[in-house]
């Protein structure tokens, strides 16, 4: 091979080596923290990055889904800037912005930024058939588990406890148990309940009321209704009857509604191709999972959201008429 086509092969390698350069510096990978791989966060962090994905070759943003140990750690991992988005619990949402509750030590979190709301979540306590649970009372001297630290549930559990007058010490034993963890040993005898925040239907509960016959247990009374006047972020629910086998009732109960988060030193850019993204694919991400059955877009923008909206976020809303 003479000398100037050598020269002219490696200029030709080059150029090509410098366009996929190019193209792969203009790519961009943003990742959602979830929750367990059967609850309804990695469910909708899934149908997000999806719909995000399909029009990956215009706007360059590769998502991916990161099952995680729920709301608190997908919060505090956002903060030391390892996740851009996160589902996060309303009241670990709030709790977090203003440094209360398990954030208080770690002091107000000012850069986190609201995307969304998305579907409620009811507080659902579940039982052992055999357990012959009436009430929450009940629970009392029972194992229990009180979800594991670093989630949504496990902060929410210490506020149930704190407005009941209970402690964890009040159970047998306080078991510790990941969301997809709980429902097997509740079958297994190894615990007599479990206590977890879940946006409806979910896979997480219908297995074990499918497999064993456990029964749903109703969160209400005097304790409830003052926690409930006391904490913003929390309203009444009912899971209906009939939902899960084994459970024809209704069940009276309250919960939190599941939020999308993000910081605000994510780019304004990235935050609205996620936005319209999901919007733009609405009736598509509604069929995704159940619980998005009946989403409101007008209700998603305000609902459940105490951190301010990031900018991204907002462009794309009033865009749609949707903020002013």
């Amino acid at each position: 091979m003479r000398g100037f086509e050598r020269v002219a092969i490696a200029a030709s390698v080059a150029a090509l080596l410098g366009t996929a350069t190019a193209a792969s510096a203009q790519q961009k990978f943003v990742t959602i923290g979830t929750g367990g791989v059967t609850g309804v966060y990695y469910a909708a962090g899934g149908a997000i990055c999806r719909l995000l994905n399909k029009d990956r070759k215009q706007h360059g943003i590769r998502c991916s889904v990161e099952s995680t140990g729920g709301s608190a750690f997908n919060v505090n991992t956002i903060k030391a800037g390892e996740l851009d988005f996160g589902m996060a619990q309303s009241d670990v949402h709030f709790n977090s912005l203003k440094g209360v509750g398990s954030f208080k030590d770690a002091g107000p979190y000012g850069d986190l930024r609201a995307v969304f709301s998305v579907h409620p979540e009811p507080f659902t306590v579940l039982a052992r058939k055999e357990a012959n649970v009436k009430s929450f009372d009940d629970f009392k001297g029972k194992r229990f588990n009180v979800g594991n630290p670093g989630s949504g549930t496990r902060a929410s559990m210490g506020e149930l406890l704190g407005a009941m007058g209970l402690e964890l010490s009040d159970f047998s034993l306080a078991s510790e148990l990941k969301a997809d963890e709980h429902g097997p040993a509740l079958c297994d005898a190894k615990i007599d309940g479990f206590y977890y925040a879940v946006g409806h239907p979910s896979a997480n509960i219908q297995d074990p009321t499918t497999t064993c016959g456990a029964q749903l247990v109703s969160l209400k009374g005097a304790a409830i209704d003052k926690l409930l006047a006391e904490k913003p972020y929390y309203a009444k629910a009912t899971i209906p009857g009939g939902m899960y086998a084994s459970n024809p009732q209704p069940t009276e109960t309250y919960g939190v509604m599941a939020t999308l988060v993000s910081s605000a030193k994510v780019p304004d850019e990235t935050v609205y191709q996620l936005v319209k993204a999901t919007f733009d694919n609405f009736d598509e991400f509604k069929k995704l999972h159940p619980a998005f059955a009946n989403l409101d877009p007008a209700k998603m923008v305000k609902d459940g959201l105490s951190a301010p909206l990031h900018p991204g976020a907002a462009k794309y809303y009033k865009e749609k008429g949707w903020l002013k």
